[in-house]
């Protein structure tokens, strides 16, 4: 139980987002004890990525609002006269107004369960304080709902049927064969850090191999998807919480690549960058090639394009282009630059992908000259897709904690920190065993945060909504497209909704599906948000009420909307009564990219350790020098560490248009 965990570390951790978990990877590679607490039963917090039944639980979860119960009610009887706590949370608060919807053949899904789902094992207690490592825990949020009958799955907390077969903390690191099996549920990525006994290729063969069938029985009726089907199909899923993309030269890419991180995960170029403008969906030419293959611009459009395009990679050698219009929007001044009104929508909406009537200048030709910049480092677009879905960024970082020491424990979950009245620092945290863990810093994710703490704190929201569809938005020759479309405002005093929409080759959902993500600051409640694009994208109706102009749509099979709460940009001095060793880590903003969160956790990591480098390369095992008392440098061969496996690159899976993410020569 709770006694196995040490009493003192350095650094500790709670809660799993990208900001965290990468603020506990950098401290461990600088040589702290890191100890990374959750008292969720899953890795990534809202980063998370879950499989479809997983998905069904969370939605549950959330829709019940149900308190988590408290192991140490006592917990303030530990507190001494010296001492002050500040309590925090196990309720999550972050997210609202979930509705979710069935618009498939909902034929009855009683009894149908998960290809590949584990057999339900008796209730036994698990030691919640065991050093569990991220690669053997990934196999608890695939247990959740493992009878996914219809819609009523039990948590996986309650339904620990992975456990018995988690390895070893050292071992699940590296070696993670367990990733390969085509069942795996919620945010995992099989073939990512393979044991030397499971071939990166077979690895990655096996969903092809699992997907053979279905494709056969397309060939021969109609293509139909059902509701049980998806259920059936369910770990086909890895469905996010929060929907994003990576810049190819963004801080992220740079900070996997520095760090080594990156060949923990593989990533998809995205395939195209498409516009919605007149009612129609099409897709939008960004790079040199594009522009002069497009069939949809003129001659003379294509050099208006390009020669405004070639301005904005060195805006700031021309002051005199664009000085007068500073204070003006980047739309007011696109008018001025002899653009036709359709180049003038793709470079507002589909290339800078800033506001029409808030972004100005300076800002619209910022973010062109980003989008410019990061074209050609791995494809013909400026982004990067994780396989299995942006909840295994989180992990990679987990990783890196746990190869160089950390200690993960998941379905742990923190009373109070305990504050020092003399010195007004914070001095421990009480966890729900009553155990007193003691460090010198402590990092706490901003849901875990009590209302008291958070009264003079002003959140905003995001709209999300993700579908399950039947074909693309825009159909080509290839089905297996990623896609970005940037819908403007349909009315004043709305928000531009950013749409992702991915294939089955990302490994985030089945075949013959498509998942699609939308995302837009909130005005009202996710669903009032989001639905009237989801109304001018999709056909909502069934296939008797279908009119001709709606069959052309791709139809929604199964839809959910829920607000999220967005907590970057907070400052530190809005949370009352926080020491100046507890640092707070925002949950994820609305913008495409993860630059809001790298930053922050290299902020709060130099705030820390101001001398020590953040996340530097991890040391190439050739360099190390061994004492003779020691592990002799073959048998070095069979450690833990990550370093000495063979690594599973992007290059070797066959999951179709990898991309390896490497440091440019």
């Amino acid at each position: 139980m709770a006694d196995n965990l040490p009493t003192e570390f350095d650094v500790v951790v709670v809660g799993t987002g990208l900001p965290e978990s990468i603020i506990a990877a950098a401290c461990a590679r600088s040589g702290q004890r890191v100890l990374h607490v959750d008292s969720r039963n899953y890795y990534g917090g809202n980063w998370a990525s879950f499989s479809f039944s997983g998905l069904l639980s969370w939605i549950k979860e959330n829709q019940q609002k149900t308190d988590l119960s408290d192991e140490c009610e006592d917990w303030r009887k530990l507190i001494l006269e010296n001492e002050e706590a500040i309590p925090l949370t196990s309720k999550d608060k972050t997210i609202q107004h979930v509705e979710d919807f069935c618009f498939g053949d909902q034929d009855s899904a009683e009894g149908v369960e998960e290809a590949g789902a584990l057999p339900k094992l008796p209730m036994f207690s698990t030691p919640a304080a065991e050093g569990v490592s991220p690669g053997s825990e990934k196999e608890s949020p695939a247990a959740e709902g493992i009878s996914a009958g219809s819609g009523k799955e039990s948590p996986a907390a309650e339904s620990p049927g992975a456990e018995p077969q988690t390895p070893e903390p050292g071992q699940a690191v590296g070696t993670e064969a367990a990733r390969a099996a085509p069942g795996d549920g919620a945010g995992t990525a099989p073939g990512s850090a393979a044991a030397p006994s499971t071939a990166s290729g077979e690895s990655a063969l096996e969903p092809a191999k699992m997907e053979a069938a279905p494709s056969e029985n397309a060939a021969q009726e109609p293509k139909k998807i059902t509701y049980s089907q998806i259920v059936r199909e369910g770990r086909r899923f890895n469905i996010d919480l929060v929907s994003k993309l990576l810049y190819s030269r963004g801080l992220l890419i740079d900070l996997l690549i520095k760090s080594n991180v990156s060949r923990y995960a593989e990533f998809k170029n995205a395939t195209r960058v498409l516009a919605f403008r007149e009612g129609k969906v099409e897709q939008v030419p960004c790079s040199r090639a594009d522009v002069f293959n497009s069939r949809q611009l003129t001659m003379v459009e294509k050099r208006m394009l390009m020669k405004f395009l070639t301005f904005c990679l060195d805006y700031e050698q021309h002051p005199e282009e664009y000085q007068d219009y500073e204070n003006r929007t980047f739309a007011q001044f696109l008018q001025t630059r002899k653009l036709t009104p359709s180049l003038q929508h793709f470079i507002l909406h589909s290339i800078a992908m800033v506001s029409e009537t808030e972004s100005s200048t300076l800002d619209g030709l910022q973010a062109t000259k980003k989008f410019l910049q990061c074209l050609g480092r791995y494809g013909n677009t400026p982004f990067l897709f994780p396989l299995y879905g942006q909840g295994e960024i989180p992990q990679c970082f987990c990783r890196l904690c746990a190869v160089f020491g950390g200690i993960y424990c998941l379905r742990h979950a923190v009373c109070c920190l305990v504050l020092d009245r003399a010195s007004g620092r914070c001095k421990a945290i009480v966890d729900h065993f009553g155990q007193r863990i003691s460090a010198n810093y402590f990092i706490v994710e901003d849901s875990y945060l009590s209302e008291s703490t958070c009264t003079n704190v002003c959140y905003r929201q995001i709209s999300r909504a993700v579908l399950i569809t039947d074909q693309s938005v825009l159909n080509t020759d290839s089905e297996q497209q990623v896609s970005i479309l940037t819908v403007p405002p349909l009315e004043l005093g709305k928000a531009a909704v950013c749409v992702i929409e991915l294939c089955s080759s990302t490994m985030t959902c089945m075949k013959d599906t498509y998942l699609v993500h939308l995302t837009c600051p909130s005005t009202k409640t996710a669903r009032e948000d989001l639905e009237p694009v989801v109304q001018k994208l999709f056909n909502l109706n069934t296939e008797k009420e279908t009119e001709n102009e709606e069959l052309e749509k791709p139809r929604v099979l199964w839809a959910v909307y829920f607000n999220m709460r967005d907590s970057s940009g907070v400052e530190k001095s809005s949370y009352a009564g926080l020491p100046s060793n507890v640092f707070v880590c925002s949950g994820p903003d609305s913008a495409l990219g993860n630059d809001c969160a790298v930053k922050e956790a290299e902020t709060i990591f130099r705030e820390m350790f101001p001398t020590e480098e953040f996340c530097p390369p991890p040391p190439n095992p050739e360099d190390i020098i061994y004492d003779e008392d020691e592990i002799e440098p073959e048998e070095a061969g069979v450690s833990n560490s990550p370093e000495t496996k063979p690594e599973s690159s992007a290059e070797e899976s066959s999951s179709g248009g990898g991309a390896a993410v490497k440091k440019e020569e």
